[in-house]
């Protein structure tokens, strides 16, 4: 049992050799351990390589079958830092049928996006964004790369920026994207936000007809479009633009949220509500369509609360109480989504002081709690 656990480069290279990764990986990590072995070039090249092949082997599996678990996520990375190291110990290092570091350096690109990508997606935007440091670097080593990845790992690298909030390269790595090949429409919508947060309409304007003449029925540019002229205070063409958006624009849950925020901001609460509620259908599991929902709904019981009030006023008291109903039931309708929204984040307090506007008007038994929960928060 002893003897099983010796560090050796010969059984480690063994089990490569018979591609049995995972006992290799096991055999590779005691030499690593090894105050003798940790040293040398080989040892560090014999771990890449094994940390590369296991690895392309799970992912490999994975695309076979997407239940397959990956037990080693993190083993695109260690190859790319065991190549690097070996390199340091001694650029000529060599092993028998093993990819030298210079061989497998630039082939790292593709398992490293991967794992950067799912690193972003679980919000580690700090590992993500180291991770895919390192795949650009692979990508980058050759000229043309072996695989063109169009643009998406600039993409994800700007994205993994913004959510770091380091925004003085975010432009550098959309507009990588773009020069790399990029068809990603999502590529184009962020970098003309950033565009705009630095008030480049110069940049704006000429991106933005560059998106559309590659993608000229995307939802997301058609949204951005509208969301231009408004932008420029040019409300004659953005209106124009938004009454003709083609019905494709409403299959995307966050075009039709876009599309209504436009509404909204031209007080047309009826038809930002029937937009939202399109989106609700697509997409139920959303705080910012509940958020806008209530939003909408709470305007709505205003305007239909004072027009029962007006008509009340004129004697008109059978139309008064068809009016009053609607302003009841978006009243409720208000009551319902705001408490939904309070769900994604109990202590927001743009939805608490919303709530206690609701609970106030409807006399609601709910109110003393909301005041209370609100008086908390501000101490």
């Amino acid at each position: 049992m002893l003897s099983a656990q010796k560090a050796s480069l010969n059984n480690a290279y063994n089990h490569f050799y018979e591609k049995n990764f995972e006992k290799a990986k096991e055999a590779i990590d005691l030499c690593v351990q090894n105050e003798k072995m940790v040293g040398k070039a080989q040892t560090w090249l014999y771990k890449g390589n094994i940390y590369f092949y296991l690895s392309n082997q799970e992912y490999m599996a994975k695309q076979n079958d997407p239940k397959a678990v990956i037990k080693y996520p993190d083993a695109p990375i260690e190859a790319y830092d065991a190549f690097v190291k070996a390199r340091e110990l001694n650029k000529n290092v060599e092993g028998f049928e093993m990819l030298s570091p210079d061989e497998a350096l630039p082939k790292l690109y593709s398992l490293l996006l991967v794992r950067g990508v799912d690193q972003l997606i679980a919000n580690d935007f700090e590992a993500g964004k180291a991770t895919l440091e390192k795949a650009i670097a692979s990508y980058e080593m050759k000229n043309p790369p072996e695989y063109p990845l169009s643009g998406e790992l600039y993409y994800y690298y700007a994205v993994a920026l913004e959510n770091l909030h380091q925004q003085d390269k975010v432009a550098e790595y959309y507009e990588k994207a773009i020069k790399d090949g990029s068809t990603n429409p999502n590529v184009y919508v962020r970098l003309i936000e950033n565009y705009k947060q630095s008030n480049n309409q110069q940049k704006v304007n000429s991106l933005l007809d560059q998106a559309l003449t590659k993608n000229p029925n995307d939802p997301n540019l058609l949204v951005a479009q509208v969301d231009y002229y408004y932008w420029v205070n040019d409300t004659v063409k953005a209106r124009q633009l938004l009454q003709n958006l083609p019905a494709t624009v409403y299959s995307n849950a966050d075009a039709t949220v876009n599309v209504a925020n436009f509404y909204i901001r031209e007080k047309n609460y009826a038809e930002a509500e029937s937009l939202l509620r399109k989106a609700y259908r697509l997409n139920s599991d959303s705080y910012v369509v509940v958020y806008n929902l209530g939003v909408c709904t709470y305007y709505l019981f205003n305007e239909n609360d004072m027009k029962a009030n007006e008509l009340k006023v004129a004697g008109a008291n059978s139309q008064a109480a068809v009016y009053q109903t609607k302003a009841n039931n978006y009243l409720d309708e208000a009551e319902k989504f705001f408490e939904t929204a309070l769900q994604y984040d109990p202590n927001d307090m743009n939805v608490l002081i919303a709530m206690k506007q609701i609970y106030a008007r409807k006399q609601s038994p709910k109110y003393d709690d909301i005041v209370k929960r609100i008086n908390e928060l501000e101490k």
